[in-house]
């Protein structure tokens, strides 16, 4: 069974900026997640249904935050603790 993967702008906003070396630890994250999509913590209140999974991209950690079901994983954001949680509700 094949997955969809889907990016939303703000994924694919900050995915474009950042460095080879990063994309290559956020590419590892990706692969993780959508091969065991219960690995990361789901979000309680305006952001219910809501997963975040926190990885190390380059000596810093780095969340992404990603919604599924059965046959698809949808990126919402990725990018460093620092106001991650506000973008995400905006």
């Amino acid at each position: 069974m094949s997955i969809a993967l889907e990016q939303k702008p703000a994924f694919k906003r900050t995915y474009k900026k950042m460095q080879a070396n990063q994309r290559d630890a956020v590419h590892q994250a990706i692969r993780a997640v959508v091969a065991e999509p219960t690995l990361g913590q789901e979000k309680k209140g305006d952001l219910a249904g809501v997963f975040v999974y926190k990885f190390d991209c380059v000596n810093q950690q780095f969340l992404l935050a990603y919604q599924w079901d059965v046959s698809k994983r949808v990126l919402l954001a990725v990018g460093p603790h620092e106001n991650f949680y506000r973008d995400l509700k905006a």
